[in-house]
């Protein structure tokens, strides 16, 4: 259909309800040069398509769910949901209806606003779904609880009062199951029925409705066929009835009539046509076989066109086609077709020259049902099948959100004409010339032919392969926006979160394990997922590892080490553990504190520029049109935790009974064999060698303390240590961070003997003190931390160590408002000048032993030596 290019005019504007359609569909009717319009809402409007304007504006109570237009009577019937069957006399508006001119929203409108009276309602009945009007009946489909039932009624006119009376019978239909509703007010159904009236060939009923009002005439052969012999004897009228549950039935209009005094027997008056096994949305008829020219263009003047085939349509695009067919035998038979239409199926409509249009949310298609090719000869049925064709194929209109549907034909040019409502409100006309023919391409060679077919199969094998890797693309993309909207919520829990529980925390431990036949310090990281998130690709666990200067090169720079682990698949709930080694290096030498850093990294250049960037060069000419717009940052940071490790937390305690018997081994290069062989088989009486050895022999060791208030003390540690002696709890506080923490609490201990992890004793030893000269009120109750090592690198160590907690303790105190007693000033002064004093020598000592020589430096050395321990033991107190 090359012609089908539609001529799309403007011509008004309505108001649709939000959010889409609601239970009562959208309608269009159009008589002449009229258009009755409603959208879903309460509002009915009335538009001169000749004029190009809007001439009145109906409004009835509630949701209109459904208009027919009865032509010779000039009435209006509109079916208002939940109250009832209005009747509008389109001649005298006086009688039915009230001008309202209180409203200044409608005085503000260029067209008049007329609201219903409620006399106006000829059939009141909450439950009415649909009904279809005849020259003298008017027939409803009622939904009851259970079942739908059909009534029959004289038709009443414009004005008059509603009869009880005035019923001629009723039937009830199959089973339904509405919804659960309240009495006063059901609740609209999602879908309503359709009710169509099919009339059997020279009946003058349909001259009164205009098309697509629901009333059509059917061929004789195919009218007796679906309907049966007493049907086509009486002459009735036949109601199509299509059901929400996709059942398709009938009742002979004569037949129910006389049922006036008891309802029909639904056996004897219902006859189930088909089931679509969907809701169904549309009922019409066409004519599906070709006519010659001549009497198609009397059909332009005539009105009763008999249609050949009815056809029905589900809301999700099931449709069925019934046709009358000569058989094999040469006997006519109903031929019935399904086919499978796109959908959702929003309206529908039928035209005479054997096309069907429906509506879906993206578009507006037309189908040609006709079998163009091979007519239908009544005469000489054998040589032609005049069936119905084996699949339908929709054009497209390009017309999208087309929600009701009016087809008219043009007696002008013979064309066709479309008055569509679009889901936007806007009232369109679209002009069709369909007659047009599609030129026929002269025959090929098949040489030609088949080199045709090759083009075009390399043309789709192309088309395949590039959808193949644009497809690939779009899947990388979706996946790498997951990841980076998963990575946002990571990033907005940690850090919204920055005290109390974090959803990601890492946590870091140290022990002392044997490893390659020496002793190593372990660090253990354990990372846990608390939160509802998922730590997929991009994210890597980031630990840095920065010891500080060695002792013995103090203008030095410590080492930092960085290791990185790809976190996997961290679902919520998890944890995954990672143990790394600090030391000692093979020379023995473990470098403390050692600050430890560990933090989270999503990689914005591995998710994102993975998806945009292709893959394999072969894809790069398919997606050369895509942007690639690559992020200038690499990467997300997020920090977890930051620790210190310090001569504290390293000490070995051998000689603590429950600590296990085995020895820390000695320093130093990993152990051969036979060395180790030799010194377990040393005698128990011999003393190791070394330098090591020699100082802790003949040196006396290095010492350094500090002084704290022992009110000072009890306050930091009543909540941990409660009950114990003051001496045992401080140095329970001390090692709390060491893995023998648990042994010194048990043991109640106020000194310790350790081992640093070069292999020299380190000594703690807390005892209470009285200052008597710092307080004019007496004497302070003090606590001394002594430390004591022949090694005198680690004996600093552990001196910081123990200052470091010290400042964390004094900052919280602080914090809290203590405040300490009273102490002699002049007494403080004195002890700050002697500490100056001090320092200035030290650095005379220290510029002293650039410039002398080994021998004269011994001296300079031993001085020094004793400055520094009188700077490590001073007599003031931590207050």
């Amino acid at each position: 259909m090359a012609g089908a290019s539609p001529r799309v005019h403007y011509l008004s504007d309505f108001c649709c309800p939000l959010g889409g359609r609601a239970g009562g569909k959208p309608h269009v009717l159009r008589h002449e040069t009229e258009v009755f319009l409603s959208t879903g809402r309460e509002f009915v409007y009335v538009y001169d398509q000749e004029g190009g304007m809007l001439t009145a504006v109906y409004q009835f109570p509630d949701q209109v769910w459904h208009l027919q237009l009865l032509a010779t009577r000039r009435a209006l019937y509109v079916l208002c949901a939940r109250t009832g069957i209005y009747c509008l006399s389109l001649d005298s508006q006086s009688r039915s209806v009230t001008q309202a001119c209180e409203d200044k929203e409608d005085e503000a409108r260029p067209f008049p606003v007329i609201h219903v009276d409620p006399d106006a309602c000829v059939l009141p009945d909450p439950a009415l779904c649909a009904f279809n009007v005849l020259d003298d009946m008017l027939v409803t489909l009622v939904q009851g609880p259970t079942q739908w039932k059909m009534q029959l009624f004289e038709r009443p006119c414009p004005g008059e009062e509603p009869r009880p009376g005035g019923q001629l019978g009723e039937v009830e239909l199959s089973t339904c199951t509405p919804p659960g509703v309240v009495p006063e007010k059901p609740a609209a159904p999602s879908f309503l029925p359709v009710l169509c009236c099919v009339f059997p060939p020279g009946s003058r009923a349909p001259h009164g409705h205009p098309e697509g009002c629901g009333c059509f005439m059917l061929e004789e052969a195919l009218f007796g066929l679906l309907f049966g012999a007493d049907a086509t004897l009486l002459q009735s009228p036949v109601i199509l009835c299509g059901l929400p549950d996709g059942q398709l039935c009938c009742v002979v209009l004569k037949a129910l009539v006389t049922c006036e005094l008891a309802p029909g027997d639904p056996k004897v008056l219902v006859k189930i046509l088909h089931h679509l096994e969907e809701p169904v949305v549309f009922i019409g008829a066409l004519r599906a076989e070709p006519r010659a020219e001549e009497e198609a263009r009397e059909l332009l003047s005539d009105e009763n066109v008999h249609s050949d085939c009815l056809v029905a349509l589900g809301h999700q695009g099931r449709t069925l086609a019934i046709k009358a067919s000569w058989s094999e035998l040469g006997n006519l038979v109903p031929e019935l077709r399904e086919y499978d239409l796109p959908g959702p199926v929003l309206c529908a409509a039928c035209g005479r020259d054997g096309r069907m249009y429906h509506s879906t949310p993206s578009n507006l298609c037309v189908v040609d049902v006709a079998r163009r090719d091979a007519p239908w000869n009544l005469e000489k049925p054998d040589e032609a099948t005049g069936g119905l064709p084996s699949m339908l194929c929709p054009a497209s209109l390009n017309i999208c959100g087309v929600v009701t549907l009016c087809v008219s034909t043009r007696a002008s040019t013979g064309g066709t004409e479309l008055l569509a409502l679009s889901s936007k409100g806007r009232l369109v006309s679209c002009i069709l010339d369909l007659n047009s023919e599609v030129p026929v391409p002269a025959k090929m060679a098949v040489a030609n032919a088949g080199q045709k077919i090759k083009e075009l199969l390399l043309d789709i094998g192309d088309v395949s392969e590039r959808v193949s890797f644009l497809k690939k693309a779009v899947d990388q993309r979706n996946k790498a926006i997951t990841s980076l909207n998963e990575a946002m919520n990571v990033s907005c829990a940690l850090l919204s979160s920055q005290e109390g529980a974090r959803p990601i925390s890492c946590t870091i431990t140290t022990s002392w394990s044997c490893l390659e036949l020496r002793d190593m310090l372990m660090a253990t990281c354990t990372l846990e997922n608390n939160s509802s998130f998922s730590l997929d690709q991009g994210w890597t666990l980031c630990i840095q590892v920065l010891t500080s200067s060695s002792a013995l090169d103090l203008d030095g720079a410590g080492s930092a080490f960085t290791y990185t682990i790809p976190v996997d698949r961290l679902g919520p709930g998890s944890r995954r553990e990672v143990t790394l080694p600090l030391g000692p290096s093979e020379s023995g030498v473990l470098d403390l504190p050692v600050t430890m850093s560990c933090w989270l990294y999503y990689s914005l250049r591995e998710v994102v520029g993975g998806a945009l960037a292709p893959s394999d060069p072969l894809e790069a000419p398919y997606l050369e049109k895509l942007p690639l717009n690559l992020p200038k940052q690499e990467g997300v940071c997020l920090p977890l935790c930051k620790r210190t490790v310090d001569m504290l937390q390293c000490l070995r305690f051998p000689g603590v009974a429950s600590q296990p018997a085995q020895a820390p081994c000695m320093p130093g290069s990993a152990c051969e064999p036979v060395e180790t062989f030799l010194k377990a088989c040393q005698a128990p009486g011999s003393e190791p060698t070394g330098a090591a050895s020699l100082r802790a022999k003949y040196l006396p060791p290095s010492t350094a303390s500090i002084r704290v208030s022992a009110v000072l003390l009890r306050t930091a540690l009543e909540d941990g240590h409660s009950g114990f002696h003051l001496c045992s709890a401080t140095l329970q506080w001390l090692l709390a961070e060491n893995a023998a923490a648990a042994v010194v609490r048990a043991q109640t201990l106020s000194s310790i003997q350790g081992v640093a992890p070069d292999g020299t004793d380190v000594n703690l030893i807390v005892r209470e003190v009285a200052v008597t000269d710092l307080s004019p009120a007496g004497p302070i109750q003090a606590v001394e931390i002594q430390v004591e090592s022949s090694s005198l690198a680690n004996m600093c160590r552990a001196h910081h160590a123990i200052i470091r907690r010290m400042q964390t303790m004094v900052t919280e105190q602080a914090a809290q408002g203590s405040s300490p007693p009273d102490l002699r000033m002049q007494y403080l002064h004195q002890i700050h000048a002697n500490h100056q004093e001090l320092l200035r020598e030290v650095q005379s000592l220290r510029d002293q032993l650039c410039t002398e020589d080994e021998v004269s430096s011994y001296g300079t050395a031993q001085r020094l030596l004793q400055v520094y321990k009188q700077l490590r033991n001073p007599s003031l107190v931590l207050l």
